[in-house]
């Protein structure tokens, strides 16, 4: 709190209405120039500045329509109309972030908010220019790590410090872009967070959770209060690049270092611990013979021996379970993950390459990524190692039977191992080939969107059948402009997505989503057909956006909880079922004239989305985000910033078989921003408020909300320099 104190003292501080509307510009999509009929947004420069937080998840999470699955304070993988996991890509600069996060909820994103020149999100299905594992969206981060222009001064750049009082948190971040020859540009940035565990209001458990557990409860509830244990971290990172540039094109270079240590919010050892003494009961149970005491080790023996010869009996066990407690309390507690990922990015682009084409892009990046799993002894359970590779190929060309757009190739190739007593995966080596075609042809003044991919997935396991997947996916979207003011789009896209190594092997305890994990070799093709309307209006006085979808899927992939139980966990199989998805999103803004010489707007925002299962069985799919609705009032000049901002999250009861519902709560933040410039350094002093409240929140997106609520009241302020 000090820091906070030291900080505040010198300035005051901001963040923009999580629901303040601004102009969306796409440039992740080649057809965003004239139109996009996909719905989608940007958060770029203040913007971006202004909703930053400490995952990716939580950072486009103030998005109609996307929120985060998160787990803890390191990790937050976004969720997109209520699809995450495999079904959301996240990318770095259109390419893949090729680390492990879909595989496990308490696996982090790489990608680093605060070094990113923009944010896109494209919400529904992307699977044309991003592949089969797009079906539910993108979240595409552009860095600038591959310089693509040289700047017309010799250094520009800009920089951040923030600390928090909640966990004691600090983060910096830097980045320098600079000319070093009038065809040459260089590229630098760096980046260091780290918190302690933050404070929650009341108890880790919630309250529906403890009603389920029963008495249960009691044993732990005193240590369960205060502080959400596991949900510190650590992290740093960085990169350098260069990159030539000509009238004909450029070629660039990029390295990227990322090391991060975070806390597990799921006891993996205290979880072994019941199992190994679940194994030991059973070896007891049969003769209490020398296997049984190969089972332990060297000074539970001693005692164990002791005990052995006295006919097994009542005392015996008491004796027993305190020698064991011994050892098993050294081992008890919470682990951690231990990340590093190295990644080299090369861009090259021809201009004019030759007749009917505008250029052609080639995109490749390179990756080494391992994390460990250490138990709270120290001692290294699992490691995941992810060595892969993606390129992608794209030619932009003129009208050609009045489309102009883009024709690509993406090949990948992926080398994916889980080694350890806790890996749930075996070794795997996947590969990807895909051809795609976006174009766009005017049609007075509707514009009509058309794309096509083809595309080949095969997954060769080190033992267990070799899978290969022929997928297809195409669109047709018309956006029509009314007038100036209004315009609305319609988008009808069929998409299809080859299972995930994860639905497809996986068998073995998994603690991060407290499940025994099946998964089935012989899973088909996952497709969908979607239908999706969108409408925008901007005035001088109220501006408005809003989407309609609804996405029938075929064979959609999902965990099934069977009833039964395995080391002490429920059994969840990867099944396959009709879905049905149907939501909305959107969001207003009133601009009420100049008060007290700045300009007032008042904000609202609103989105839901359903997922039911349509057959062979009824029911719901789970975690899937309940209605949120909002409003904020944001005051405004040339120098000064002011919002407040009220949420309001409903209770989650459309649950899946064996999910518990969740409890609604709601959000009360702030901010402020003073904006000065000093010897030619644009400079913001910012003040935010987050869950002013002090509120109990759990989020259904999240595999562990019944044991880890979000952060308590949290106070956060910092400087931000752009020179």
């Amino acid at each position: 709190m000090k820091q906070i104190i030291g900080v505040v003292s010198l300035c005051v501080a901001c963040q923009v209405s999580a629901q303040e509307i601004e102009e969306i510009v796409v440039k992740a999509h080649p057809l965003s120039d004239n139109g996009l009929s996909q719905s989608a947004a940007v958060l770029q420069g203040d913007e971006l500045a202004e909703q930053l937080k400490s995952s990716l998840g939580e950072t486009v999470a103030s998005v109609p329509g996307v929120r985060s699955a998160s787990f803890g304070g390191a990790v937050g993988r976004p969720v997109i109309h209520g699809m995450g996991g495999a079904r959301v890509k996240t990318t770095e600069d259109r390419i893949d972030t090729m680390d492990v996060s879909v595989s496990s909820g308490d696996h982090a994103v790489t990608v680093e908010p605060f070094i990113a020149d923009q944010i896109t999100v494209l919400k529904g299905a992307s699977t044309l220019l991003y592949g089969s594992g797009a079906i539910g969206g993108v979240v595409d981060t552009r860095t600038g790590r591959v310089p693509t222009s040289v700047p017309e001064e010799a250094v520009t750049g800009r920089a951040e410090v923030r600390a928090t009082d909640n966990g004691d948190g600090r983060t910096g971040a830097v980045r320098l872009d600079g000319r070093a020859t009038d065809s040459l540009a260089w590229h630098l940035d760096a980046f260091i967070k780290e918190s302690d565990d933050y404070e929650i209001p009341g108890e880790s458990e919630s309250a529906i959770l403890q009603a389920f557990e029963g008495e249960a409860h009691e044993e732990h509830a005193e240590e369960s209060t205060g502080l959400l244990e596991g949900s510190y971290f650590d992290a740093a990172g960085g990169s350098v690049g260069f990159s030539w540039v000509g009238e004909r094109g450029m070629f660039g270079v990029s390295v990227s270092k990322t090391d991060a240590d975070y806390g597990l919010l799921v006891a993996h050892a205290h979880e072994h611990g019941d199992e190994h003494d679940h194994d030991h009961d059973e070896d007891h149970d049969e003769d209490h013979d020398e296997d049984h005491d190969e089972d332990h080790d060297e000074d539970h023996d001693e005692d164990h021996d002791e005990d052995h010869d006295e006919d097994h009996d009542e005392d015996h066990d008491e004796d027993h379970d305190e020698d064991h407690d011994e050892d098993h309390d050294e081992e008890e507690g919470l682990g951690m993950i231990d990340l590093e990922q190295t990644r080299v990015d090369i861009e090259a682009q021809l201009n004019d390459p030759f007749a009917g084409f505008k250029n052609i892009n080639l995109r490749v990046g390179l990756n080494e990524y391992e994390h460990k799993e250490i138990e709270a002894n120290g001692e290294v359970a699992t490691v995941f190692d992810n060595q892969a590779w993606e390129a992608r190929l794209q030619a932009n060309h003129y009208a050609v039977a009045g489309f102009e757009g883009s024709l690509g190739l993406q090949l990948s190739d992926r080398d994916f191992s889980a080694l350890g007593e806790e890996a749930f995966v075996p070794p795997v080596t996947s590969q990807t080939t895909g051809v795609f075609w976006v174009a766009e042809r005017p049609l007075g003044a509707t514009s009509l969107e058309l794309g096509a991919r083809l595309e080949q997935v095969e997954h060769t396991p080190d033992f267990g059948s070799v899978r290969d997947f022929d997928v297809a996916s195409a669109s047709l979207g018309l956006v029509i402009p009314q007038s100036e003011q209004f315009s609305w789009s319609v988008l009808v896209d069929y998409s299809e997505r080859a299972p995930s190594i994860e639905e497809l092997y996986s068998f073995g305890p998994h603690f991060a989503t407290q499940s025994f994990e099946v998964g089935r070799d012989d899973l088909d093709i996952e497709s969908g057909l979607s239908f999706t309307i969108s409408g925008s209006y901007e005035s001088d006085l109220f501006d408005a956006r809003a989407t309609a979808y609804r996405t029938d899927f075929d064979n959609y992939i999902y965990q099934a909880d069977t009833g039964e139980e395995e080391d002490g966990l429920p059994v969840r199989v990867y099944a396959q079922s009709d879905v049905q998805f149907v939501g909305l999103d959107l969001e207003i803004g009133f601009h009420l004239g100049e008060v007290a010489g700045g300009g007032i707007d008042i904000t609202g925002m609103f989105d839901t989305v359903e997922a039911e299962l349509t057959g062979p069985i009824d029911g719901y799919l789970p975690r899937i985000p309940a209605d949120r609705i909002g409003v904020g009032l944001v005051w405004h000049n040339d120098a000064v910033k002011a919002s407040i901002n009220y949420q309001d999250v409903d209770t989650q009861d459309k649950v899946a078989q064996a999910e518990l519902p969740t409890a609604g709560y709601t959000d009360l933040s702030a901010s402020l921003s003073y904006r000065f410039t000093v010897s030619g350094t644009d400079i913001v002093m910012f003040l935010n408020g987050r869950n002013l409240q002090d509120r109990e929140q759990r989020h259904h997106t999240s595999f562990v909300k019944d044991i880890a609520p979000a952060p308590g009241r949290t106070i956060e302020a910092g400087l931000r320099f752009q020179f």
